[in-house]
């Protein structure tokens, strides 16, 4: 396997298209799991791993690290991902006004809502990114995702999978003791993701089958000072460096706290998401975007512990490219 700097400062910012290719072939993991696979990286998870993030359960905390859905939310209508409208098809007004519509008095309220399925805490589906035409697995992406959505892997694929060993990086905590969080730009290298583990211990190693979350802090700064540009805008987030380090690892998948898990602006002129285009559809790499690990990142803080029993099943709404979550994490 060919291996590229690790650092930022050697990337040419000019060339999105040739660096991206370097990676994306050098880290590529189709036909891994033979040619018909569904999941990726998430067959990294198997019942061993699962039985060894039971164990990890030793006070039976459990933490949320899902967002709310509301009309409050980040979202800014690009590419018509608006923030959730929730309305109400029945009201407990409707059931005083109404007696004799039911039986015996009983009544009751109903709901419904609308919204796009990236809106807020959520997964990217191994069919929502595409590299030069070609889905996961070396699939034409044509032949993935149609108007009828993703007929191959679609996120109804992973509906029982995701349960695995969580991992917490603090990197917010780790590079930015007095204030938690990373400025927005900062691209996290590989040697940020290797010095926060060793400054955090053992509860922190990173491996086959984990599930990584970083904390850049991101979040805490917009819930204080408003949403801004949260939803697309500058964000700290990892550097396409950090390919190497996350196809080495054999993560299941990955999370970070920001709209876009890579660091915004990219790191080239002209380019968009160039880190996506790699672990998507290359690596088959599961990820997670906008999730709240405040106080998750609080709770390992407080005890010194970084790891955790992680359940985050996206709805098996079939043929989509990704779903909307809420997390767990169990202590």
């Amino acid at each position: 396997m060919s291996s590229f700097s690790t650092d930022p400062a050697d990337l040419d910012p000019n060339d999105p298209a040739g660096e991206v290719t370097l990676r994306a072939e050098a880290y590529r993991n189709w036909g891994r799991w033979g040619e018909d696979d569904v999941l990726g990286t998430l067959n990294f998870i198997d019942s061993a791993k699962r039985t060894q993030a039971a164990r990890l359960v030793t006070e039976g905390i459990t933490v949320s690290l899902g967002q709310e859905f509301n009309e409050d939310g980040p979202q800014k209508g690009w590419k018509k991902r608006n923030n959730p409208v929730h309305t109400m098809t029945g009201t407990g007004l409707d059931a005083e006004r109404s007696l004799d519509a039911f039986p015996h008095g009983i009544g009751g309220a109903d709901d419904l809502i609308m919204m796009p399925l990236q809106c807020s805490t959520q997964w990217d589906g191994l069919g929502h990114i595409f590299d030069r035409g070609y889905a996961w697995n070396g699939r034409r992406a044509g032949d993935v995702v149609t108007t009828q959505g993703d007929g191959v892997t679609g996120i109804e694929k992973a509906a029982s999978v995701i349960v695995s060993r969580g991992v917490l990086l603090d990197m917010g905590r780790h590079l930015r003791p007095e204030t938690g969080e990373l400025e927005d730009g900062y691209a996290i290298t590989e040697e940020d993701l290797d010095s926060c583990i060793a400054a955090q211990g053992a509860s922190s190693a990173v491996g086959r089958g984990d599930i990584l979350l970083v904390r850049t802090g991101q979040l805490a700064r917009v819930r204080r000072e408003g949403w801004g540009d949260y939803a697309g805008g500058p964000a700290p987030g990892l550097s396409i460096t950090t390919a190497r380090w996350l196809y080495r690892s054999e993560i299941a998948a990955i999370a970070t706290d920001t709209w876009g898990f890579e660091v915004r602006p990219n790191e080239f002129h002209e380019s968009f998401q160039p880190l996506h285009q790699i672990v998507i559809p290359n690596m088959g790499l599961t990820v997670g975007e906008m999730w709240d690990l405040e106080r998750i990142g609080q709770a390992c803080a407080e005890r010194g512990r970084f790891d955790f029993l992680l359940s985050a099943q996206p709805l098996p709404i079939t043929g989509a490219v990704g779903s909307p979550i809420n997390p767990i994490a169990t202590l």
